[in-house]
């Protein structure tokens, strides 16, 4: 078996990042199928007088206060990893780097503008494709300057926020506008917009709201600074993956666990109070926004997704053998083709070209569904890499970015989890 710095055994090492990945992904469906069951587009009226308005609200709560965030955040930090390990493997082979990584993004941008325009419109991959191809331009700064990168991009959002709120400046209303107004031409409207994937029994009618939500979704990322804080996860988990911090999961790189022990305690001393107060701000009556909601955000999201990672570090180096990692590998192994898949799920049950089950489900309902469909993913995953040695999409992504043919079917002595 290949060995990496320190002896660290490379499968053990890919086992754990994998798993991490396959943990972000249960955290990515449970915050995306609140708005796949369309209970978030749905007024405060509304929700009120449904029989499940008390649980839901305990439901949503819990959503703010342990879920909100975090999940991409980790996310958004296993990509810049990622990026350390293509520059790594392309060095060790003599290849170029750079231009492997530059066919891997613009690949990646194609698939994320299909899934914003005729699937959903609240895709992630555009934007980590288009922020992306910014890591390159940090790839000759030291460790030291990465860090400060990172804690710049991250923070700059607040700053932002701060400025707003002091000038009194509204965000930017051109794209508020040109989101209501690509709405209203196709249609769509304040008293519907809760209900309209729900009653669209064709896809053109879904494609139409899709439209406008492609519109909504450029203003979300202006709106929320978006890009600044996708930017500084990517050179967080830039910096991690060249120091080979997630060997820190390995008992063989590294004995000691005192550091992982100390992240975790110092990132949940951070992070569990200020998830409080996050979620607090959530509750009805109790809306924060500006620069507090901002500073709350980078207090609570950031170190608990931190904490979620060192926790599960210090869990793999006690219990390395458990059939959790693997249960876990195997989707994160797939993300890309377990991320568009939830999303598939997400309209089936949901909309109107489905089972049209949106608009009047139960938010815990909408949970239980989208850990049930983790779980088939996991088993899916499981049966496919069995057989295969890429996911379907993640095969695809690769032949388009190298511009050949790889075989997809499992040689029969090959190693798999």
């Amino acid at each position: 078996m290949n060995t990496g710095k320190k002896g660290a055994p490379v499968r053990q090492r890919i086992v754990f990042l994998d798993a991490l990945r396959g943990f972000a992904l249960l955290g990515i469906i449970l915050a995306n199928f609140p708005e796949f069951s369309l209970w978030t587009f749905q007024s405060e009226k509304v929700l009120l007088t449904m029989d499940s308005a008390a649980p839901d609200r305990t439901v949503q709560w819990l959503l703010y206060l342990l879920v909100d965030g975090k999940f991409y955040t980790n996310f958004s930090v296993l990509f810049g990893v990622g990026f350390s390990i293509i520059l790594e493997n392309a060095a060790q082979r003599g290849a170029d780097g750079m231009h492997i990584f530059y066919r891997r993004m613009a690949v990646l941008a194609l698939i994320g503008l299909i899934h914003l325009v005729f699937l959903w419109s609240g895709d992630i991959l555009l934007l980590y494709a288009l922020m992306g191809m910014l890591l390159p331009l940090f790839r000759r700064c030291t460790d030291r300057q990465l860090l400060c990168w990172s804690l710049f991009f991250l923070l700059l959002p607040v700053g932002i926020d701060l400025f707003r709120d002091l000038s009194d400046r509204p965000l930017p209303q051109y794209l508020y506008d040109a989101w209501w107004r690509c709405a209203n031409e196709m249609g769509i409207n304040e008293e519907n917009f809760g209900t309209w994937l729900r009653d669209a029994h064709s896809y053109p009618e879904m494609f139409a709201f899709l439209v406008q939500g492609a519109v909504e979704r450029m203003w979300e990322f202006v709106a929320g600074n978006r890009y600044f804080k996708v930017l500084g996860l990517f050179l967080f988990g830039y910096y991690i993956g060249r120091r080979r911090l997630y060997l820190w999961a390995s008992k063989e790189a590294t004995p000691d666990a005192r550091k992982l022990i100390t992240v975790l305690l110092i990132s949940a001393a951070i992070g569990i109070p200020s998830s409080f107060l996050h979620a607090y701000g959530h509750t009805p009556g109790h809306h924060w926004d500006g620069v507090v909601y901002s500073v709350l955000y980078v207090a609570s999201v950031y170190p608990t997704g931190l904490m979620y990672t060192a926790g599960l570090a210090l869990l793999y180096r006690r219990f390395p053998k458990n059939k959790l990692w693997p249960a876990l590998a195997y989707p994160g192994r797939m993300a890309l083709t377990n991320y568009l898949s939830q999303s598939v799920c997400g309209a089936l049950l949901f909309y109107g070209i489905g089972l049209g089950m949106g608009a009047d489900i139960p938010l815990y309902i909408a949970e239980v569904l989208a850990i049930i469909v983790f779980l088939f993913q996991i088993c899916f995953s499981a049966l496919w890499l069995h057989l295969c040695q890429f996911g379907p999409l993640e095969w695809l992504w690769r032949m388009l970015t190298y511009g050949r043919r790889f075989p997809l079917r499992r040689r029969k002595n090959s190693l798999n989890l």
